[in-house]
């Protein structure tokens, strides 16, 4: 009975029965197979911008988008939300990590099951990045650092790490699309550190995969960001905050969701996206006094702030500069007085007038008032419905 039943299973999934290829040719059904024969990465990526890199289908996290992507840096800020994009579509995503195991756990939950697979790397051994990078088609670099350590200094970070992900890809053979997170305002000439490695990892990267893809995100706001939130958290404990210059620093920051669209956008389209360098801006841009404001009006407090002149705030940021490596233990993270931070604030961060922007990409990018910093309803003294919107407020100077 069972033989007789195998039998008439093989007769009705044979793929040359003539229901089978009426169904084929109905929702273009494919021969190829997933099984002992077939590669089990097998993916129609494309190298040269010949076709989509993302496999049609019906999407969602439960299918298969063709993606295998190493996201190097997927821990930090902008590596959750993109992360979590890449999933929903189908993506298999791989989350190298070299902390503790709870460092990636909250990533886990973004994927259908056994699509998220974090790997502990060391990103000073070259055998361990190649084997993270071994099952994939595609590698992105998030890695990035705004201040220095005991360890880790910017141009290892921001740099070398870059050039050596490169260099590993193009060896690699089977990596189909780079794509390297860069910053803004990156210059061999900036006057910050950071920014001129940055602008080093983008030449290297050049070099080597000259098809990979820069995006130059601005100042990144949302949730976890690293400006808008210790100011937040410096005005309700101190009532007050310190405004670097006289806050007329214009930056054109982004909503991080954005910047994670952008990414998914260049792997969606036909190739347009390689070789090309983008940089990616919000809608507005800002002074730092502006966007003070703005994080004031949403926290529903009145605007205090202690103008604190370049030449101070870099003689408070340069003791920690100055010890970092002369101590026998770590100093504390900087946050508003990051020595690096105020030398890139002596000049202006906005798109260039001719630069390839989210427009190129298909995207348009969110206003920051309203939504991206609705997180800062957090940072209210009296809970969310606590003080008056910015409208409704009086002037200490009007009261009787």
């Amino acid at each position: 009975m069972q033989a007789v039943t195998r039998r008439l299973g093989q007769q009705s999934f044979n793929p040359s029965s003539p229901s089978i290829s009426a169904l084929k040719s109905s929702y273009l059904l494919s021969d190829q197979c997933y099984g002992i024969g077939t590669p089990r990465y097998a993916s129609n990526l494309t190298a040269k911008g010949t076709g989509h890199i993302v496999r049609k289908g019906t999407g969602g996290r439960s299918s298969v988008s063709g993606i295998v992507a190493t996201v190097f840096g997927a821990t930090g800020f902008l590596g959750r939300y993109l992360v979590q994009q890449l999933a929903k579509m189908g993506s298999q995503v791989l989350v190298p990590f070299r902390g503790s195991e709870d460092c990636h756990r909250h990533l886990k939950l973004m994927g259908d099951l056994g699509q998220i697979v974090p790997m502990k790397y060391n990103p000073r051994d070259e055998n361990s990045i190649k084997a993270v990078m071994a099952k994939a088609n595609v590698v992105i670099n998030l890695i990035g650092r705004e201040y220095e350590t005991r360890n880790y200094s910017f141009e290892e970070v921001n740099h070398y790490m870059a050039q050596q992900l490169a260099s590993i890809a193009k060896e690699h053979g089977g990596v189909l699309r780079f794509i390297q997170l860069s910053r803004l305002g990156a210059s061999p000439t900036s006057p910050s550190r950071m920014l001129r490695a940055k602008a080093a990892a983008e030449e290297a990267i050049l070099q080597e995969i000259p098809e990979a893809t820069i995006l130059k995100p601005a100042v990144m706001i949302g949730t976890e960001d690293r400006i808008l939130n210790p100011w937040a958290q410096f005005a309700k404990n101190f009532g007050f905050i310190p405004l670097i210059g006289d806050g007329s620093t214009k930056i054109q920051p982004v909503y991080v969701a954005d910047v994670a669209s952008a990414v998914i956008a260049s792997l969606k389209d036909d190739g347009t996206s390689m070789g090309k360098v983008y940089e990616l801006g919000g809608p507005e841009i800002y002074t730092m006094h502006q966007l003070a404001e703005l994080m004031y009006d949403m926290i529903r407090e009145w605007p205090r702030y202690v103008k604190v002149p370049f030449p101070i705030a870099k003689a408070i940021a340069t003791p920690r500069e100055v010890l970092l490596k002369k101590v026998p233990f770590p100093l504390p993270t900087p946050s508003i007085f990051n020595l690096d931070l105020i030398e890139a604030l002596t000049t202006d961060t906005v798109v260039s007038k001719d630069a390839l922007t989210f427009d190129d990409l298909g995207i348009v990018p969110h206003k920051l008032k309203g939504y991206p910093v609705e997180y800062l309803i957090q940072y209210r003294k009296g809970g969310p419905q606590y003080g008056s919107t910015v409208s409704e407020r009086v002037s200490p100077e009007s009261y009787p």
